[in-house]
């Protein structure tokens, strides 16, 4: 008796462990989506955005302080692509709208689809960091040779602390051209 009773308490428990891991697995996807549309890491765009620009511009330039922005593109794996910023360091205000480029292009012989995700230095600025358009939101797709100019307009907070000086933005680039298009 007692041994079916610890079969059943095993059965009981590994239901409850289900239930519960297919939960969380459930939960994740909206859940890291809402955490990185708070920190603006890989968000997509979407109708917020009109709303996000038009918020964007309501709060005046601080400009009594100046945050120097680092932009650094890296090619995951050696990926044959040219990638780069065009514009490698700006000095903005907080509470200002700003505008750079980056440049992409495709030297391989077949069209291939990326994606480049982004990382930040320090942590601290990422909440008072905000991308209001970025080529970093969608996968691009650029043809043999094909090459693309990719805007990024963002705004710092002036609430960011006064010890954030510089800023430095990472991009790396992914590919993520789909398997059946590589072999081909």
């Amino acid at each position: 008796m007692s041994e079916q009773k610890s079969h059943r308490k095993v059965i009981i428990y590994g239901a409850i462990a289900a239930v519960v891991m297919f939960g969380f697995c459930f939960a994740m996807v909206p859940l890291y989506s809402l955490i990185c549309k708070k920190v603006g890491i890989n968000s997509t765009a979407n109708s917020d955005l009109l709303t996000a620009v038009s918020e964007e511009t309501t709060e005046k330039p601080d400009l009594s302080r100046t945050i120097t922005v680092q932009f650094v593109a890296t090619n995951h794996k050696g990926m044959p692509w040219d990638f780069y910023p065009r514009t490698k360091t700006i000095d903005v205000h907080p509470g200002e709208n700003n505008k750079i480029y980056f440049y992409a292009k495709n030297t391989t012989g077949k069209t291939m689809q990326v994606q480049a995700i982004p990382s930040m230095t320090p942590t601290d600025a990422l909440p008072y960091f905000h991308k209001i358009i970025c080529f970093c939101f969608n996968q691009q797709t650029l043809k043999s040779q094909e090459d693309k100019e990719m805007p990024m307009i963002f705004r710092i907070d002036n609430a960011i602390p006064k010890s954030i000086r510089v800023i430095t933005l990472a991009y790396t680039l992914f590919d993520t051209t789909p398997t059946e298009t590589r072999k081909g």
